[in-house]
């Protein structure tokens, strides 16, 4: 049976940030009970059809989950274990925003289970975090990452960069800084303007520059440089950690492995009854938990994925790792050989200019691919 990672949604915050188009709500009250029980029916209901499925990693996502109560983690925890076959060293990660509150609840979380945190850092500069819109100070941000460096096995935090007037040496500053209290995992995000969000209000009114691309190109590559200076290397396009620190979770998805998703909107790619199916959970949060509460799920889009639809997402997504992609699994996985699902004339020029290799029998992106992996994806991918 394909192996299974499980993430779950808790879609509310406490303020909505100007750069975020995740889906995010926030409410003056949140109804922790309800969210709670409709979260629990809705994986009963989806481990009924999957069956006791290998379970190799837990993802509380959101929104904020260290919002939600320490019971309603537990809770989840003990069904996912009673549900599934849960792997001896299952992976347990909740995101979490280092807010006063939300760092002194770190001990319960791990209590209830979890055994690594992601904390929302974004930046080290007051300044910078209320440009973000973000809830807490550097102060709060680095006293989280030493709580949660004594509470969790293995702790990843998340910064922003590419922000206005950003310059290399300060950034340089604040990733040694950061990676001095958790050196074990780092996410990077570059600052883009998304539609519908406050940022993009303030962007068109020019209000709001970034950094041009060589900017972002060159703190991009600063990154890299200090990360290394702790042990930490590239798995993944925006992705650095130790040697077997590594997002389980996460490579899950990179790898095109199978991932149910539970909670409001949460999306997720299941093997069954011989089919890959996408599917799609509502995602306003108080009618996907009426749709629980009437039908077990919240469920508004299901749909088997063509060979060719598989194709693309597993090229899309495995060249984002350093690893690259295994052509035996890209057949199993898609039924369609790697060769036949790229433009060759593409593939060919790539490989002259090494953007890509081929590496121990694999497809992998270079670091001047990866650089470009987004122009890149979209000329290869038939």
């Amino acid at each position: 049976m394909e192996p299974l990672a499980l993430y779950i949604h808790w879609p509310f915050c406490l303020a909505k940030c100007p750069y975020c188009d995740f889906n995010s709500h926030v409410r003056e009250r949140i109804p922790q009970a309800r969210f709670r029980a409709a979260l629990r029916a809705e994986l009963a209901w989806e481990a009924a059809r999957l069956g006791r499925r290998p379970l190799t990693s837990i993802f509380f996502g959101g929104g904020t989950p260290s919002l939600m109560e320490p019971e309603t983690v537990a809770a989840l925890i003990d069904d996912a274990r009673r549900l599934f076959d849960a792997a001896p060293e299952i992976e347990i990660t909740l995101e979490a925003n280092p807010t006063s509150v939300e760092a002194e609840r770190l001990a319960m979380f791990r209590a209830a289970g979890v055994n690594r945190a992601s904390l929302g850092v974004q930046a080290l500069d007051d300044g910078v975090l209320r440009l973000l819109g973000r809830q807490h100070s550097a102060a709060q941000a680095i006293a989280a990452l030493e709580i949660a460096r004594t509470t969790f096995p293995r702790v990843s935090f998340d910064l922003i960069y590419a922000r206005p007037s950003q310059d290399a040496a300060a950034w340089r500053g604040e990733l040694r800084q950061a990676l001095t209290l958790a050196a074990d995992h780092l996410s990077l995000y570059q600052l883009t303007i998304e539609p519908g969000t406050a940022f993009a209000t303030r962007h068109a009114r020019g209000e709001i520059v970034l950094p041009d691309s060589d900017t972002a190109a060159a703190l991009y590559a600063a990154t890299g440089e200090e990360a290394a200076r702790f042990g930490l290397q590239p798995y993944e396009v925006s992705n650095y950690a130790v040697p077997g620190g590594e997002s389980r979770h996460n490579l899950a998805y990179w790898r095109y492995a199978d991932y149910a998703g539970i909670g409001p909107g949460a999306h997720g790619r299941l093997s069954l009854d011989g089919a890959l199916i996408a599917t799609r959970r509502h995602r306003a949060p108080e009618p996907w938990a009426e749709r629980v509460e009437r039908d077990g799920h919240g469920t508004v889009e299901e749909a088997a994925l063509t060979p060719a639809e598989r194709a693309r997402e597993m090229l899309l997504m495995g060249l984002r790792l350093a690893e690259g992609i295994d052509p035996a699994r890209f057949a199993q996985r898609t039924d369609i050989a790697l060769l036949d699902a790229v433009n060759a004339g593409t593939l060919e020029r790539a490989l002259e200019e090494d953007y890509l290799i081929w590496r121990d029998g694999r497809l992998v992106a270079t670091a001047e691919g990866r650089l470009r992996l987004d122009a890149l994806l979209t000329e290869l991918a038939c």
